[in-house]
């Protein structure tokens, strides 16, 4: 059983998760690997994913290696309704998502995955995970774990952590160094413009962009802001953070100051109200404000809708609000993750490792369950080295390896000056 938007559309989506697979050399081979060894055999997953071609071919490799996986959306307008209706008629894989799904919808996807009574969860935001220990703990003591994918989601566990809410591992995969280095910095980096080129076809040569939050999400928009040749402004809370974008040649100030003279907004910040109304009240006419953290709270729509007397739509993905003053703001893809909204999401090579980091996870999960307790747990540096090993052998890179003197030398106190 699924619930999708039109079955109609597999023979399209599989081409489109065919054109996919030919940039994730990785999955391409572990699925071939894993469908020998079947390691997840009698092991049913529930995934909560942004259902897009890149996670088609993650669900593939978790079917290849034995896996019962059901998937739902992890947000209401991320889902390519093309890719579910050929996970769902192609694959045979269970989808329950909608392109642009109500939250009431949403959420009843959530429980039906839960429904299928996982042993181990994949989740994109902690939605699942979440919606599991408030609702569906009577589920947890067979439970073996979940793995976590975005930066948003671990900090929700951690929360959950801390208030001794979480009951089973979790591995923090959006942790892993051959997930947020790349997937974060140079997927959300060329993504993110993606979205906001496509919903506006604004030329940002000589624009003034300001990039809200500097994580690793952050540092790849504001390096690929800056190579269209935009003045990119960057607003930090962490005085690191702040420092490393001075360093980096950006110009750094309080978020107020940059909105009277932004032409673009972007958040990435992964919490909540970033854009405010003291900041809509003084923004530019025509600043056009997106957001590329998990959910839509970062940009406080609540105000924007209140200071405004009119809003249309112009361009698909573009809301144009008409405040009380005569200024137009245009909001992007609802305030949701624009690169998913807008466009595609990350590119497949990038995917590549953030969902090899997946698998792997997951079978470390399933083999080694009785040693993790409780919590969030690191990918652990084996799993993400091999990661980086099966890319570059992909890519076909070769590096040195340390000689015995130099390993010697490495492990010795004794040798000095």
């Amino acid at each position: 059983m699924s619930d999708i938007t039109n079955p109609a559309l597999a023979d399209q989506g599989s081409k489109r998760i065919d054109w996919a697979l030919a940039e994730m050399p990785v999955m391409r081979d572990l699925m071939q690997h894993l469908a020998e060894e079947r390691p997840l055999e009698g092991l049913r997953l529930s995934g909560c994913l942004h259902i897009t071609t890149e996670t088609a071919n993650l669900a593939r490799t978790l079917r290849a290696a034995g896996a019962d996986l059901v998937l739902c959306a992890s947000n209401p307008l991320s889902t390519q309704d093309d890719v579910a209706a050929a996970l769902v008629e192609r694959h045979g894989i269970p989808v329950f998502a909608r392109r642009g799904e109500s939250t009431e919808v949403y959420y009843r996807h959530l429980g039906a995955a839960l429904d299928h009574q996982p042993h181990i969860t994949l989740d994109d935001g902690a939605d699942l995970i979440s919606e599991l220990h408030k609702n569906r703990a009577d589920l947890l003591p067979q439970m073996l774990g979940g793995t976590e994918e975005t930066t948003t989601g671990v900090i929700r566990l951690r929360a959950m952590a801390a208030d001794g809410a979480l009951r089973v591992p979790v591995l923090a995969v959006n942790d892993a160094m051959t997930k947020h280095l790349f997937d974060n910095r140079y997927g959300t980096g060329q993504s993110a413009l993606d979205g906001i080129i496509r919903a506006t076809n604004i030329l940002l040569a000589g624009k003034t962009f300001t990039v809200i939050g500097y994580g690793w999400c952050g540092r790849g928009v504001a390096r690929r802001v800056a190579g269209h040749g935009a003045n990119v402004i960057v607003c930090e809370v962490e005085p690191l953070r702040a420092l490393e974008a001075a360093m980096d040649g950006y110009r750094v100030m309080p978020l107020l100051e940059a909105a009277r003279q932004s032409d673009f907004m972007l958040t990435v910040t992964g919490d909540k109200h970033v854009i405010d109304r003291a900041h809509l009240e003084v923004m530019k006419d025509g600043c056009v404000i997106a957001n590329a953290g998990h959910f839509n709270v970062e940009i406080n729509l609540d105000a924007l809708q209140a200071m405004s007397r009119d809003k249309q739509q112009p361009r698909e993905h573009v809301t144009e609000y008409l405040l009380q003053d005569g200024r137009r703001i245009r909001l992007l893809a609802e305030g949701r993750l624009v690169n998913l909204a807008a466009a595609e999401g990350h590119p497949s090579a990038v995917m590549d490792m953030s969902f090899t980091n997946q698998v792997l996870g997951v079978i470390h999960l399933a083999q080694q369950q009785a040693q993790l307790g409780p919590g969030v747990h690191s990918v652990p540096q084996e799993i993400d080295q091999q990661v980086a090993r099966l890319k570059l052998a992909a890519m076909a890179i070769d590096i040195d390896t340390l000689t015995d003197v130099q390993e010697a030398y490495l492990t010795s106190w004794q040798e000095g000056t």
